[in-house]
């Protein structure tokens, strides 16, 4: 699976960590940056073209890293069509695919040891969407919402 990766300074070891991880368990990870460390960096930079870029791979998914991995999460989810999600345990990892179909996982480098981190990642990308028709349905209103700017009605309306 080609995995797209973007991080900031606070994620940059965890992505370099992740980048050869990945790679080695055969998957096909392209390296959105930071490419050298630079503590004043900011992750809008790396982390939206990693966003961009799963949009634009279908069947690709997408990481990024950062401190805690909120703003991380928040940069991705500006590119329409990303769904990106905070994975702080496993099950949010799992969660994160199996309900909301999320195509970006956002990972905390300062919460987790790289051991964790390689985990949540791991289960993120080899977990699978349910397709249930609640889950469907919720994601449709959020694909709806992001196109038209309408908000959604409740379906006794």
């Amino acid at each position: 699976m080609r995995v797209h990766i973007g991080s900031d300074h606070a994620g940059f070891d965890l992505k370099n960590f992740l980048v050869a991880e990945l790679g080695s368990a055969g998957h096909d990870v392209v390296d959105h940056g930071p490419a050298q460390l630079d503590p004043q960096d900011d992750y809008p930079v790396f982390c939206i073209p990693a966003a961009v870029a799963v949009v634009a791979d279908p069947g690709s998914l997408g990481v990024v890293i950062g401190g805690s991995g909120n703003g991380e999460q928040i940069a991705a989810n500006k590119v329409r069509g990303v769904r990106s999600a905070l994975a702080y345990n496993t099950e949010t990892a799992q969660l994160a695919r199996l309900h909301n179909d999320a195509n970006v996982v956002a990972v905390g480098a300062r919460m987790h040891t790289e051991a964790e981190a390689l985990e949540l990642v791991t289960l993120f990308l080899s977990t699978s969407f349910s397709g249930e028709e609640r889950h469907a349905r919720r994601i449709q209103m959020l694909g709806d919402y992001e196109r038209t700017h309408e908000v959604p009605k409740p379906a006794t309306e």
